[in-house]
């Protein structure tokens, strides 16, 4: 068209038409935000998820444990492979943990220091509190 007749050439968009923009990636924030405070820190949880899936951590656990109870078509080779496997997300796991127990430390330290600034008595009844209830 040429770009002197713009006015004459109206674009229309019917219902359903025009552009779309679609996400691809998954939103398991419901999942993860099932979890119950007292089962698990749900942050961890995800990040765990990230490293192996629930199921793949329990296929390898039910190939070790076939494996190597003879009782399967696993041989104690692939057991082998699998307890491995299992390790290295163990190891994988545990470094996540530490880092949101690093993270978390963090933040406290910075809350308890802003609150020992701003009120330094309530802060002293919870350095007591904690006192008498340290093990």
């Amino acid at each position: 068209m040429f770009p002197w007749l713009w006015c004459w050439a109206p674009q229309f968009h019917f219902p359903w038409s025009g552009s779309v923009a679609q996400q691809i990636e998954p939103n398991l924030g419901w999942f993860f935000g099932a979890i119950p405070p007292e089962s698990g820190n749900a942050a961890v949880e995800r990040d765990a998820f990230g490293v192996a899936s629930y199921g793949k951590q329990l296929g390898l656990i039910s190939e070790a444990l076939l494996g190597l109870s003879g009782r399967g078509a696993v041989t104690p080779a692939q057991a082998n492979v699998a307890l491995d496997r299992l390790e290295e997300i163990r190891v994988q796991i545990e470094s996540l943990k530490d880092k949101h127990a690093a993270a978390a430390l963090d933040s406290l330290s910075t809350q308890l220091e802003a609150l020992r600034l701003s009120q330094p008595a309530v802060f002293e009844l919870l350095a007591e509190k904690f006192r008498l209830n340290a093990p």
